[in-house]
């Protein structure tokens, strides 16, 4: 999803050849890498790119040939908000023609074969761009006496005594999610800045807020989904809840996740219909966990709604969520990486300090929904 960060600490990354344009478009798999190719425009629709007149900083196309003009041989870039004054063609037109590296997201953008949530940006040489790493603070998981009521079970059994290990929490406050997202969210990249979760941005932690392009709040869970607003409780659980664009969040709405729909503009990667929202392919397990563990964590037994998993679209306002079979196949599609795994850590150590049992423990989720 990201620049590669270890679970407890800094990893340095492992220099490799980048990709040319031809095998990032036949690579579209959500996986990060770092692209080599020619710049030669600024991609405004599926299968428009011009060359002059650029309308804004925050896409170019790439190429194997600086006199590429097909745009199905062109590899369409997301340029993270960080780097648009660096890199963007609006600001930067003398770009057209260079060849440069980036790093980024195997994700389609502007439903055409792409390059999203970039991370690093330079001329190319003969070495690779150093990916940013960032050192975390955090310390090991909990021994496994943090998980022992849990051992040996499977099923309803499994759920139940999962859900007695993390009920075990410190509180939050709406407002006080504020300040936690902007810890368990932040780019490894760039510590000014958070990703939000569908569209990839990396934005300045400072620009949370209400406003068209500011970061919110998002509930993966949707909080009408059991009624449950953001009174404390599962309304400012961290664990499902995310930093988002406004707009995005409000197009996501109340939606269960599915397969399907139509391209979202201010979210590559991500669609949706009236009554579905499929997220982008970097991201699909993460909002997979994040149901696991509230249809797992809110039981009704704590003056909660009982929160459970279906198979259905149209939940509207009941205490469900779906699809679920969909989820499963998210959950072995895009299993738990660095940035969650930290994110895990960071909650356990510095907010709630319970865990999301789905990423310590992927196996656990055919054990108790198979």
């Amino acid at each position: 999803m990201l620049a590669a960060v270890g679970l407890y600490g800094a990893t340095a990354a492992t220099a490799a050849a980048p990709l040319t344009v031809a095998q990032a478009i036949s690579q579209q798999n959500g996986a990060s890498a770092t692209v080599r190719g020619y710049v030669v425009g600024q991609p405004t629709a599926t299968t428009t790119v011009v060359r002059s007149n650029y309308p804004s900083d925050y896409a170019l196309a790439l190429a194997d040939s600086a006199s590429e003009t097909g745009t199905s041989r062109m590899l369409y870039v997301q340029i993270s908000s960080a780097f648009r004054s660096a890199w963007g063609l609006k600001t930067n037109p003398s770009l057209l023609g260079k060849q440069i590296d980036v790093t980024g997201s195997l994700s389609a953008y502007f439903s055409h074969a792409g390059l999203t949530s970039s991370t690093a940006f330079a001329f190319a040489s003969t070495t690779p761009p150093a990916t940013t790493t960032t050192t975390t603070t955090t310390s090991p998981p909990p021994s496994g006496d943090y998980y022992a009521a849990a051992a040996g079970k499977t099923g309803p059994a499994l759920k139940t005594a999962l859900n007695g290990i993390i009920r075990n929490q410190t509180k939050l406050g709406y407002d006080q999610v504020w300040e936690a997202l902007k810890v368990t969210d932040e780019d490894p990249a760039n510590p000014a800045n958070v990703v939000l979760l569908y569209s990839g941005r990396s934005q300045p932690k400072t620009s949370n807020g209400g406003g068209a392009d500011d970061w919110n709040r998002e509930h993966v869970w949707a909080k009408s989904h059991g009624d449950f607003g953001t009174a404390t409780g599962p309304g400012t659980d961290v664990h499902h809840l995310r930093p988002e664009d406004v707009s995005v969040n409000a197009d996501r709405g109340n939606k269960d996740f599915d397969n399907g729909g139509t391209a979202r503009a201010e979210a590559p990667g991500n669609y949706g219909d009236a009554d579905s929202w499929e997220p982008r392919n970097a991201v699909k397990g993460d909002v997979a966990r994040m149901l696991f563990y509230m249809a797992v964590r809110y039981e009704g037994t704590d003056g909660f709604p009982d929160l459970e998993l279906n198979n259905s679209v149209s939940n509207g306002t009941q205490p469900y969520h779906g699809r679920l079979s969909v989820l499963l196949q998210w959950h072995q599609q895009d299993p738990p990486d660095p940035f969650e795994q930290r994110r895990n850590q960071v909650i356990y150590d510095r907010f709630q300090h319970n865990r999301n049992p789905f990423i310590d423990h992927p196996e656990w989720v055919t054990a108790i929904w198979s």
